[in-house]
């Protein structure tokens, strides 16, 4: 099944056949649409807020698509959320929409509370509703699929094993216990009311149009802009890094086979530090675009002060997703940050629009008023 987006759920029949994704004008869920799309002819709805990382811009090559509809509202509308069920009877729910920054998490925790709990909530709430009104065979081939987060499981020591679904939750800042709360709700709703759930609780995703606050697409950037290159503490903090294709498909997966109730781990087997991360960026642009002056990437880098409850390791466990649903990842960390190096040189119009006002203010209050220890 690797690689394939087939449907091996029930074909009850033809208005039988939609998706319902939320968030999908982010980073992952933009991904996912383009890959569905590409490997199916099933339509797909995205229902996004268009909060600052949502982009409309991310699937702009989809416009004109009879396959894809953009629907801008809030998962935590209920009624709207309950009116998109009703008008397009989709087969599948796909919950992409979070708020997923850690360190905005820091700064003003609310509007995770209020997407990723409050949020959940209310769609959960629209989806069982919707489910109750299906015939029988058609609440059998439905399935609600929770995309979530490693980092609800805590941070591991350098000799502990990887995170398993099994794991015991231990959340360490805002963003991490906002989603470990969604995911818990997901679970009782499953249990409690037989909605057909999935969970897939993913490593650290990198690849085309992540949004630049976050460290592999901030690190590109600023070395070609001639910035500092920002690693919190001694850099030495581990996350299991993951291609965001292999995941598309790592939750393609999950909803084709995928057993209602169950969390499938979802890793990309690529453990590395941060600053190991950023010194293999800095060497493959010094291949690709080197500086004026001759000298490396390297050169920028400048740790500054390290953030509040910063976790030192995630490692992903992906063995049940492999085992039971046949799915591996395609890249490896080399492979993936070349593409995902080269999709950042070939796209400066997309830095540029995406990189506003209200983008520079947050890079500038989170990083250059850090205080520099090195």
């Amino acid at each position: 099944m690797t690689g394939s987006f087939s449907q091996s759920a029930p074909q009850i029949c033809e208005d039988f056949m939609a998706i319902l994704a939320t968030g999908c004008a982010g980073f992952i869920g933009s991904n996912f649409v383009r890959s569905w799309l590409a490997n199916d002819g099933e339509t797909i709805i995205n229902l996004d807020k268009l909060t600052y990382a949502g982009n409309t811009n991310n699937l702009a090559d989809l416009r004109g698509d009879n396959r894809y509809h953009f629907v801008q509202g809030d998962i935590a509308d209920e009624a709207m959320v309950s009116e998109l069920l009703g008008k397009h009877q989709p087969r599948a729910i796909i919950n992409f929409a979070a708020e997923s920054h850690v360190d905005r998490s820091i700064g003003g925790p609310g509007e995770f509370i209020q997407t990723n709990i409050i949020g959940t909530f209310r769609l959960l709430e629209a989806a069982r509703s919707y489910w109750s009104t299906l015939d029988t065979a058609r609440q059998t081939a439905f399935r609600f699929l929770h995309v979530s987060t490693d980092e609800v499981y805590g941070s591991l020591e350098p000799n502990d094993p990887p995170f398993h679904e099994g794991s015991v939750y231990a959340p360490n800042s805002p963003y991490s216990a906002s989603k470990a709360a969604s995911d818990h709700l997901v679970r009782a709703w499953y249990h409690t009311y037989g909605l057909p759930v999935l969970t897939t609780n993913c490593s650290n995703n990198y690849g085309p149009f992540h949004f630049p606050e976050k460290l592999i697409p901030l690190v590109i950037l600023n070395a070609l802009d001639g910035k500092a290159l920002p690693i919190y503490g001694d850099g030495q903090q581990v996350r299991d890094w993951l291609y965001v294709e292999d995941h598309c498909r790592g939750i393609a997966a999950a909803l084709e086979g995928g057993t209602p109730g169950e969390v499938y781990n979802i890793g990309g087997r690529n453990e590395m530090s941060n600053l190991d991360v950023v010194h293999a960026i800095c060497s493959i642009l010094d291949e690709k675009r080197p500086r004026s002056d001759g000298r490396s990437y390297t050169q920028q880098i400048t740790f500054v002060t390290d953030r509040p409850g910063h976790d030192r390791r995630y490692a992903i466990d992906a063995r049940k997703i492999e085992r039971e649903l046949g799915w591996r990842p395609q890249e490896s960390f080399a492979t993936g940050i070349r593409k995902t190096i080269q999709w950042y040189l070939d796209n400066p119009q997309w830095v540029a629009d995406v990189r506003s006002g209200a983008y520079r203010d947050w890079i500038e209050h989170n990083y250059t008023e850090r205080t520099d220890h090195a």
